[in-house]
């Protein structure tokens, strides 16, 4: 039996590359970031492996996680009221609904013992990946990458917003681990302009990372009712906290 690959960046990555990128434009879209046979374990592990909870957006516009436990107690018609609520809020301001799973929450917390997302959540915030990640956005000190998997099904959005944070956000990523995709399925990642149009947009693609400096007005497209296929990401910040996770100031 063979062994396992080693979870890793892929090595024919060109750090330097894409560091100009990423001053140029203040966005870089990395294709291979992972060796295949890596992108495909991990792929198989979000579309087989993750017991998923329902988030969607309160009137504040923080996340409400709806965990298995919660679903069931709540019955699904309560749950079908707040996922509608979001919903309609999206009609004039910040708001989503999709699956994830908080990998750093879940963590900490020891929740799904021995799962393999949690290898990915301890390689996301080791060494290889703050560094590579710092030398990418020319922000020396990257200490932690914040982590959560995310599917979307039809119908699920996340409006335009800016990802404006606590001050310890330097730049925001998405891996996408989406095997097949429509352009017309909708799903993309969209940057927008003062006007609100749209600068420039990223279909969801398979072992593509991509970087964007933040404070940056964007959205992920609604996922249209006929896409044949979900919509795997994992996405969050890279950060330079200091260890004890206390927000640095500005």
């Amino acid at each position: 039996m063979s062994e396992p690959p080693i979870l890793r960046l892929n090595p024919a990555l060109d750090p330097a590359a894409l560091a100009a990128a990423y001053a140029r434009d203040g966005m870089v879209r990395i294709p291979g970031v992972f060796e295949p046979a890596v992108a495909d374990i991990l792929a198989r592990m979000l579309e087989k492996a993750i017991d998923w909870d329902v988030i969607c957006s309160t009137e504040t516009g923080k996340a409400e996680v709806l965990d298995r436990a919660t679903i069931q107690r709540l019955g699904g018609a309560a749950v079908a009221e707040k996922l509608k609520a979001a919903t309609l809020r999206a009609r004039t301001g910040f708001a989503y609904v999709y699956l994830g799973y908080p990998m750093i929450n879940a963590y900490l917390a020891g929740r799904n013992p021995g799962h393999p997302i949690h290898d990915l959540t301890e390689f996301l915030n080791g060494p290889e990946m703050t560094q590579f990640g710092a030398q990418v956005i020319g922000v020396p000190g990257i200490t932690k990458l914040d982590a959560q998997a995310t599917l979307y099904r039809p119908g699920d959005f996340l409006t335009r917003h800016d990802d404006t944070g606590d001050g310890d956000r330097r730049a925001a990523y998405t891996i996408s681990l989406t095997r097949e995709w429509r352009s017309d399925w909708g799903g993309q990642l969209l940057f927008h302009d003062e006007l609100g149009d749209i600068e420039r947009g990223f279909a969801p693609a398979f072992n593509t990372m991509t970087i964007f400096k933040v404070p940056r007005q964007h959205s992920v497209a609604p996922v249209a009712p006929y896409a044949g296929a979900p919509r795997l990401m994992i996405t969050g910040w890279l950060k330079d906290s200091p260890p004890d996770g206390t927000p640095r100031a500005e």
